[in-house]
């Protein structure tokens, strides 16, 4: 009887971990110890963005917990997540004997980009394209690495909401995913930690202000991935990298948040 195939598993980290060091090795160390599970990490890098924008005099500014990306500010963007955090967290990886690789959205044509039209500046929409690189390497028992930075069809390098950016190539590996946040899960009108949300329940959480800010893209992503995978998608905590194990187990980690 042959084995059932494994999904691989794309796991969406916030660049929120990479300010507590221990909490990154920790995921690193779960990842290293997943048999015969191919994983692909996808990131996002707020803190250090905003971090390098105020040196050079800029401000942040957010419309519904998406960053707004001026034109002229794309260039400091890109550096931070495709330079700086990219290569920081392959590094970390590396040292810890995981073969990893660090790539952006737009290396080996995997994801097209358009411009969003919610007036967000170069921030692109995601689309899944071509799998062949992600696949070879997978093959290959290397750990893709992934910012959130693509590319226009003109060429004009733009920035990607990392959830997004997740749901993209989760779609594209026809993959399980993980949206990992420094809290628990999603949060319900009374303060608890939601096991299952549905996309009825987010909006009405969205419209008394319970969910709000990065946490309504997050919801959002996952509901579209959710619906376009016929799957429910976890968002948890990478303040808790055993949930990775006890999602794989087949046991319930974070919140569920489930299609229609």
């Amino acid at each position: 009887m042959n084995s059932p195939v494994l999904k691989p598993l794309v796991i969406k980290i916030g660049g929120a971990i990479l300010e507590k060091e221990s909490a990154l090795n920790a995921l690193l160390k779960v990842i290293s110890q997943l048999e015969n599970k191919q994983v692909v990490l996808v990131h996002g890098g707020g803190c250090v963005v905003d971090e390098m924008l105020y040196q050079a005099g800029y401000s942040t500014e957010k419309k519904h917990g998406l960053r707004v990306t001026p034109k002229e500010q794309i260039g400091l963007i890109s550096g931070a997540l495709a330079g700086t955090v990219n290569k920081s967290i392959v590094a970390t990886a590396n040292s810890m004997g995981l073969a990893a690789v660090g790539l952006s959205l737009n290396d080996g044509d995997m994801i097209n980009c358009i411009l969003s039209t919610q007036d967000l500046g170069q921030v692109g929409i995601p689309q899944s394209n071509n799998s062949k690189l992600l696949d070879c390497l997978l093959k290959t028992k290397f750990l893709p690495i992934i910012s959130s930075i693509g590319a226009l069809e003109n060429g004009d390098i733009v920035n990607v909401n990392a959830d997004d950016a997740a749901v993209a190539i989760c779609q594209l590996l026809n993959a399980e995913l993980l949206l990992l946040t420094d809290v628990n899960g999603v949060k319900g009108a009374d303060g608890e930690y939601l096991t299952s949300l549905n996309a009825e329940q987010a909006q009405d959480l969205i419209q008394q202000g319970v969910i709000a800010g990065g946490m309504t893209a997050k919801v959002n992503a996952a509901l579209h991935a959710a619906q376009q995978l016929r799957r429910s998608i976890a968002v948890a905590s990478w303040q808790s990298p055993e949930q990775i194990t006890q999602l794989l187990d087949g046991q319930g980690a974070g919140t569920q948040i489930q299609p229609n």
